[in-house]
């Protein structure tokens, strides 16, 4: 009795934090839209989709999406082949370049293509400050390792034997490419691409540095509307088409997620990898060494360069300004702003992985009847719920939900961290899970066996196993909340703000000293990131994400 009801607050008290902190307030936020002033009625949808400017924004954030999911997954899908079927010296290198933009806070990733694009940026001339191109070719930047990493997992794992005898019986290299390799890689290809247009279509921080009012999306529209307007109900009425959305392509990816588990499945043992070639890898080599220096590295690099700029030369002018208030344009130093950055990833870290653990532990059971398999499947839906609806939702719904009694947080300093967690769970739950899936059941069973109680049990295999990806999921949860964004810019009180909020005020006032400080600020922010995440990749068990 009492390892079932340990087993039942284990589920029970993550549960109740996602009901608190993520159910309630987007419950509030969809009955804003329909229950505006008491009685249910649907004025506030059509006060909000008769006017023209919210069609705008909703063919631009679907527009966005589009393009910048096809553009990654046609300049993916050769990096997939070069990068897990080919070996180069130095492809680790490679693939830890293509990786490190996807955990890139959105916020820097709009400042260093901000960098190329304004009047005195290497690409200034070209006229593509605020344009839909830079915009796409941002959101492919963040996305690109989406594509690479999960169709290289599933292409490093199918069999080559088909490829070989259709060869063998006559097929040209493009007919084996086309008639089996491209069939046989199709459900990554589509989940990768439904992830990609998921993340693209809750895109904030780039495009609240980049878009402006004529590239705005649903998420900046929803910022705009309660911020700048005060109009709650027609931001609520905003939120409910976006998590419409979202959670449409959340649905299709986890369903192409399951195809593509079961194609994995018929993987062999013989590794597909082999020798680079010039014959048959030189195109997609091309390919891929452009958009990896073109597309990852050029941003970046013109992003530090502009930090080190000067009015009369390169110098650590504007890192030493950091300890500044840039004339008065922020209302603490950066400095302060870093302080409480790391104060809140820190506390969002360990709530994330506490509750990540419990939920991870109890859904990686496997009960014998039918009912609890279905509970503990519903159960892990659930927790993937945040991942489907957008920060900016998640921090607006507290605002409406968590401002009066019995939980009045406004003046509290736990909203920030709250929020962040909620964004970061989903990532926690997603690395531990397949290791605790991973391990035998027969280890448990011998335990049990030879005399071990289910607390020895527990402790002696299951933690001991979880070790190897708590820290992969440590990196993910605290790289995440560092730089989150969009539930920050809501909640953030004005003398407490985080590194992000304060990089998008500087950039976003005129003058060298202002750019130049959210230059170094954004800078600071990519290096802590990056240096997170690659900590956290050497701790990356095999079980742990495919991507």
């Amino acid at each position: 009795m009492t390892r079932r009801v340990a087993w039942t607050l284990a589920g029970a008290i993550p549960l109740a934090f996602l009901a608190v902190f993520f159910a309630w307030p987007v419950a509030t936020l969809v009955g804003r839209g329909f229950f505006p002033d008491g009685p249910f009625t649907l004025d506030g949808f059509a006060q909000v989709f008769s006017d023209a400017r919210t069609w705008r924004v909703i063919r631009t954030t679907l527009a966005q999406a589009a393009a910048g999911t096809v553009a990654a997954v046609l300049l993916g899908v050769p990096g997939a082949w070069v990068l897990y079927r080919t070996r180069f010296p130095g492809r680790w290198l490679v693939r830890a370049i293509v990786t490190v933009p996807f955990v890139l806070p959105s916020v820097v990733v709009g400042v260093a293509f901000k960098s190329l694009v304004i009047s005195t940026g290497p690409l200034g001339h070209l006229g593509l400050d605020r344009s839909f191109a830079i915009i796409v070719a941002s959101l492919v930047f963040f996305n690109y390792a989406v594509v690479v990493r999960t169709v290289g997992a599933l292409w490093a794992s199918l069999d080559p034997r088909v490829e070989q005898a259709a060869s063998v019986l006559g097929a040209s290299p493009g007919r084996v490419f086309w008639t089996i390799t491209i069939p046989a890689l199709a459900p990554a290809i589509a989940s990768a691409a439904a992830l990609v247009f998921l993340f693209c279509a809750s895109a904030y921080g780039v495009v609240m540095v980049l878009g402006g009012v004529a590239y705005g999306t649903i998420e900046t529209e929803i910022w705009f509307l309660t911020t700048q307007l005060l109009d709650l109900t027609g931001a609520a009425a905003l939120s409910i088409v976006q998590l419409v959305v979202v959670g449409a392509a959340l649905i299709v990816s986890s369903r192409l997620q399951a195809s593509q588990a079961r194609a994995q499945r018929l993987r062999t043992d013989e590794s597909v990898e082999s020798p680079w070639t010039a014959r048959r890898d030189l195109g997609p080599s091309i390919l891929t060494a452009a958009v990896v220096v073109g597309l990852l590295l050029f941003p970046i690099a013109t992003l530090v360069q502009r930090s080190l700029t000067t009015a009369s030369g390169l110098g650590l002018d504007h890192y030493a300004n950091l300890a500044t208030t840039g004339g008065g344009t922020l209302s603490v130093p950066v400095w302060e702003a870093v302080g409480n950055s790391l104060r809140t990833a820190s506390a969002a870290t360990v709530l994330a992985i506490v509750l990540g653990l419990l939920v991870s532990l109890v859904v990686s059971r496997s009960p014998r009847n039918e009912v609890g398999r279905r509970a503990l499947g519903l159960l892990d839906a659930a927790f993937m719920l945040p991942l489907g609806v957008s920060a900016v939702t998640v921090g607006f719904g507290f605002l409406i939900t968590l401002n009066r009694p019995p939980l009045d947080l406004r003046s509290s300093l736990v909203l920030v961290p709250i929020a962040q967690a909620i964004v970061a769970l989903p990532l926690v739950v997603r690395v531990l899970l397949p290791v605790l899936r991973a391990i035998d059941p027969r280890l448990r069973e011998a335990a049990a066996v030879l005399g071990a109680s289910p607390g020895k049990v527990l402790r002696d295999i299951d933690l001991a196993f979880l070790g190897r990806g708590l820290g992969l999921a440590t990196g993910f949860a605290f790289a995440t909340a560092l730089g989150e964004f969009g539930a920050t810019s809501f909640l953030a009180r004005p003398d407490q703000p985080t590194l992000p909020v304060v990089v998008f005020r500087l950039i976003g006032r005129p003058g060298l000293e202002n750019q130049g400080m959210g230059f170094a600020a954004a800078v600071l922010l990519a290096v802590g990131c990056a240096v997170v995440m690659g900590l956290a990749e050497r701790m990356r068990p095999q079980e742990a994400m495919t991507w």
